[in-house]
């Protein structure tokens, strides 16, 4: 069985590579994973591949934040479903979703982030990768 954060992984892994530059060159990868071998489920994730890039890309705003929070929850279940009923493509997950990272995070390079509250507000920084927080102002409180 995949573990939970495995397959968390891999949705959110395929979602974010859809939209970037190299997508065309996972894409056909990731519908063999699904394909197994056999032409015609191939060319059906295809088809399904597409048609969820098409809603992530023509989507803004909030829609657009559904739309991910959608097709990662789609795409995680069905990763989840062949890798429960295939060895093959249970063994092979964790490569392609390495490919996967590694595509989502040479296309995203370096990102910084800065953040400021007072009072007693609260932040919450969500990310994925390295990540380095520091604390405190130029006032030295925090």
């Amino acid at each position: 069985m995949i573990p939970a954060a495995i397959l968390a992984t891999a949705g959110t892994a395929l979602v974010t590579a859809m939209v970037t530059d190299g997508w065309e060159g996972v894409r056909k990868k990731v519908a063999q994973w699904f394909g197994r071998g056999k032409q015609d489920d191939t060319d059906r994730a295809l088809a399904e591949l597409d048609q969820a890039r098409t809603a992530l890309t023509t989507a803004t705003g909030a829609a657009l934040d559904r739309a991910r929070m959608v097709q990662e929850i789609i795409w995680r279940t069905r990763m989840g479903d062949l890798a429960s009923r295939d060895e093959a493509a249970a063994a092979a997950l964790p490569a392609l979703v390495q490919e996967l990272q590694a595509l989502t995070s040479a296309v995203a390079g370096h990102i910084e982030q800065h953040a400021t509250a007072s009072g007693n507000a609260q932040q919450a920084v969500l990310g994925q990768g390295t990540q380095t927080n520091t604390f405190g102002g130029q006032g030295g409180t925090s």
